[in-house]
């Protein structure tokens, strides 16, 4: 298993992708996974700019995968109806021009957190129906799309589309694993990889955890090895089903609020019975004696431009570090 990085932490630096290619490799990162490129044109990506990228990671034996796919045909703001098959075709055929498999995908969703938004079948639906259009073109262009556990749908409803798409793991479509976002989505972490194992083909790797709070409970992202998220044995439960899976770090600053404690907010999480519940007051009542800590280093997103790297450099050696105590390289 090859450890390298998501762009996403080092946007405040304003990187280029050839320049974070060598910031990886010069942090002794194996390769990059660019979940996006700010301010790229809605049209293809300069090829030159491409064939520098993939030049460069060949030359110094370095993983590559991309990013900017979606898969809600939805403006998330306003509910309305959006085209982006045509946009998500761009990104397939940059990945294959790349010589890329993985196309990262996610749609930005807060549906459960706006009061407005429709009911979550309606994007279980529309998501299947888009990949379904998606599908036989990604398959033509030999690319894997990998839908993010991102703060939208569930692992379970995730489950749910693939059904409805009617597909099984392996045929194009899979998960881009947020060990940390499952928290945000009440998920014990190592219980919903269990339930995704099969589907998942790409990583972000990100340590984080959960604090107590008037309305319910409070998630937050950490630096590798500083939460509480058991990540040696999601990574051992990743490895013996998918040695070659590269663990692609992720890292930022913030927090989300969870208001449990408002039944029709819980209401919109069906699948949370009690006993995965009490497994997440396990985890916040594990960080409380640390809260102050936690909310100085972890929670202030004004903070991450200076941590930034120093942060990114540390979870390449501390996730480094965990693989080869796990004796899986």
């Amino acid at each position: 298993m090859k450890v390298g990085i998501d762009n996403y932490g080092l946007l405040p630096l304003g990187l280029s992708p050839h320049e974070t290619m060598e910031w990886a490799l010069k942090n002794g990162a194996a390769g990059v996974a660019f979940s996006g490129i700010p301010g790229r044109p809605n049209r293809h990506y300069d090829k030159g700019l491409l064939r520098d990228v993939k030049d460069f990671a060949k030359d110094n034996d370095m993983y590559l995968e991309w990013g900017g796919g979606q898969h809600f045909p939805l403006d998330m703001q306003n509910w309305g109806a959006k085209e982006i098959l045509s946009q998500n075709q761009l990104m397939a055929e940059e990945a294959a021009f790349l010589r890329v498999q993985i196309v990262r995908s996610c749609s930005g969703g807060l549906m459960r957190w706006q009061n407005n938004s429709p009911d979550t079948s309606l994007f279980i639906n529309q998501m299947a129906d888009e990949l379904r259009k998606l599908h036989p073109i990604i398959k033509d262009l030999g690319v894997i799309w990998a839908i993010e556990t991102h703060f939208e749908l569930t692992s379970f409803e995730l489950l749910k589309v693939f059904e409805l798409l009617g597909i099984g793991p392996g045929e194009g479509i899979g998960i881009c694993l947020d060990t940390m976002n499952l928290l945000t989505m009440l998920e014990n972490p190592v219980d919903a990889v269990k339930r995704l194992l099969p589907w998942i083909v790409s990583t972000h790797i990100k340590d984080g955890g959960l604090l107590s709070s008037s309305n319910g409970l409070i998630s937050f992202p950490a630096a590798i090895d500083q939460g509480y998220i058991h990540l040696p044995d999601i990574i051992k439960e990743l490895y013996h089903t998918f040695p070659e899976l590269n663990l692609s770090i992720e890292d930022h600053n913030g927090s989300f609020d969870l208001p449990i404690n408002d039944q029709v907010f819980r209401n919109k999480f069906p699948n949370l019975n009690d006993r995965e519940l009490s497994k997440l007051f396990t985890l916040a009542q594990e960080a409380e004696s640390e809260r102050s800590v936690i909310e100085r280093n972890f929670m202030d997103r004004n903070l991450w431009r200076d941590v930034c790297e120093s942060r990114m450099t540390e979870n390449i050696r501390r996730l480094k570090e965990i693989v080869v105590n796990l004796n899986i390289q």
